[in-house]
């Protein structure tokens, strides 16, 4: 990703007088990144982005490290964590590293009464039940199962939901996420052997401006600490925006699996990376060709990176007695492989119907409290049952 793209009314040029209808000026404000070098936007607010009241309270919502380090094979039951009204609180906090947060969510309010504002990280939000709306400063995109919701640090938003049956299982990064560069050329294009194409991504649309002076509580979350800011004016007063830095939709059911005639290694399902971790989809798709093929993936040693699957749907095939929204954790330093059985299985079958994400880190993570509340005991034993 990302590539240009605009909404609503902007100025023929950049840094211009932009008059408002009542001919007062618009207020310009770059979204930028990385200092002024990386993706940015170019914002045209009715009334200025800095209109602080109050500032309401604060409270300290980092994860709790239960288990700092970790040698041990490791599986959760993530469709136990509970259903949490509040849309920040829900979010619980399992897997962590000073590079990123893994949450599993069960938000059940249908609509907050504030705004959301993650200067911390990019997030990614995979959508595993529910639908509604991701509502932000630069326009709104409509979300459902299977969907990965990208939204940079910094921005605005907010999520309404149709109902109270939501979860969500979200990678926090602190670093930047993009596609992989060896799927893109030199221009930012994707490529034709890409799993995925540009008209795949879901960019806002329907941009809200309103142009309302009040009170309007943003939850601002830096260094792990949430504030409530009160702000004069409503945070979605965007008339206009122009740039690459934006909120976007990718859905799971559009990544196209490659496969070939024997197993094919991890990378081939990776779907967007950092410096720091990958996400990969693993997806329905067709099993290796070769007449003596293997499918099951073979025993493998984590020495860089530690790896941790979420399972959605379907029947992992390498796995046994896994259960839809489980998490397992293999670690660096130990190999891992397929269950008993699960190699001999797999042996003249010709698809799969798995549905998961996997996350590789490259540094160690650690274990929160709220990690051992859901997690499954002696699963670093399941390789001799």
């Amino acid at each position: 990703m990302p590539f240009y793209r605009h909404l609503g009314n902007i100025p023929h040029k950049r840094h211009t007088v932009f008059k408002q209808e009542n001919g007062e000026l618009h207020h310009e404000q770059l979204f930028g990144t990385i200092g002024f070098d990386g993706m940015s936007s170019l914002l045209y607010h009715i009334h200025p982005p800095t209109l602080v009241k109050d500032i309401l309270g604060k409270k300290d919502i980092s994860p709790k490290v239960a288990i700092d380090k970790n040698l041990q094979m490791r599986a959760f039951k993530g469709f136990d964590v509970p259903v949490v009204g509040d849309l920040i609180d829900s979010r619980i906090p399992v897997l962590t590293n000073s590079d990123v947060t893994l949450y599993l969510s069960r938000p059940g309010n249908v609509n907050e009464n504030y705004f959301y504002k993650n200067v911390d990280a990019d997030e990614v939000i995979f959508i595993h039940e529910g639908k509604g709306t991701l509502r932000s400063q630069v326009g709104n995109i409509e979300f459902s199962y299977g969907d990965y919701l990208v939204i940079p640090r910094g921005m605005i938003y907010k999520m309404d939901f149709e109902d109270k049956n939501n979860r969500h299982f979200i990678t926090e990064s602190k670093h930047p996420v993009y596609t992989p560069k060896r799927y893109r050329n030199w221009f930012g294009q994707l490529l034709e052997h890409s799993p995925y194409c540009e008209r795949d991504f879901r960019t806002p649309k329907d941009l809200e401006t309103h142009n309302k002076k009040g009170d309007f509580v943003v939850k601002i979350k830096k260094e792990g600490i949430l504030y409530d800011y009160c702000y004069a004016s409503h945070p979605f007063d965007v008339a206009g925006w122009d740039g690459f830095n934006y909120p976007y939709a990718f859905s799971i059911h559009d990544f196209e699996p490659i496969t070939g005639r024997v197993h094919q290694p991890p990378p081939v399902h990776q779907t967007f990376e950092t410096s720091a971790f990958v996400i990969c989809s693993f997806c329905p798709r067709l099993y290796d060709y070769h007449p003596e093929a293997i499918p099951a993936p073979y025993n493998h040693s984590n020495i860089d990176s530690d790896e941790v699957l979420y399972y959605v749907d379907g029947d992992f095939m390498s796995r046994n007695d896994i259960s839809k929204g489980q998490i397992t954790l293999h670690p660096s330093g130990i190999p891992h492989g397929p269950h008993p059985g699960a190699y001999e299985r797999s042996i003249g079958k010709t698809k799969t119907e798995e549905l998961a994400v996997m996350v590789d880190t490259f540094k160690p993570l650690k274990l929160t409290e709220q990690a051992l509340e859901i997690e499954v005991k002696d699963y670093y034993k399941s390789w001799i049952h």
